[in-house]
């Protein structure tokens, strides 16, 4: 069973610390989906991952591409993703469910600290999820460096 990691943004924006998160879940050996709502602002996320550098280098793809089943991290509106994902990280408000949380190994739910629209969402997310009894952590970097603040069925 996996759980469910939500990530509050208010130090860094997400293309700052999406790259790292990826990073770190490749690290442990998963395929990713990151999984959004608008297809523009994937594309976007698509190209600043390009151009992060040799350094930063995260091997992806945009999901509709003829070799998506191949991508160890796929950008993606789909719940479906292609490419065997064993962790999801949901952005810009894109929904997870229950059963993902249990299925896979990590779902990571990054959200803009600085957006109360953004926030209240990934609070009504934490209420779903853990109400489902799904195993839940939330971290903030509100302290300049990531805190673990709550957690919940582990």
């Amino acid at each position: 069973m996996g759980a469910a990691y939500f990530y509050h943004l208010t130090r860094k924006p997400l293309q700052e610390t999406l790259p790292v998160l990826l990073d770190k879940a490749r690290g442990a050996g998963w395929r990713i989906a990151v999984r959004g709502r608008d297809p523009e602002r994937l594309a976007w996320l698509d190209d600043t991952l390009w151009l992060g550098g040799d350094a930063t280098f995260l091997p992806h793809g945009l999901a509709g591409g003829p070799h998506d089943k191949l991508q160890p991290i796929l950008l993606t509106t789909s719940a479906d993703a292609p490419n065997d994902a064993t962790c999801v990280m949901s952005v810009d408000g894109a929904e997870v469910t229950p059963e993902e949380v249990s299925a896979l190994e990590r779902v990571c739910i990054l959200f803009d600290g600085t957006d109360p629209d953004a926030v209240q969402q990934a609070r009504g997310q934490w209420k779903a999820l853990t109400a489902a009894g799904c195993a839940a952590q939330y971290w903030s970097e509100e302290g300049g460096r990531w805190e673990k603040k709550a957690e919940s069925g582990e």
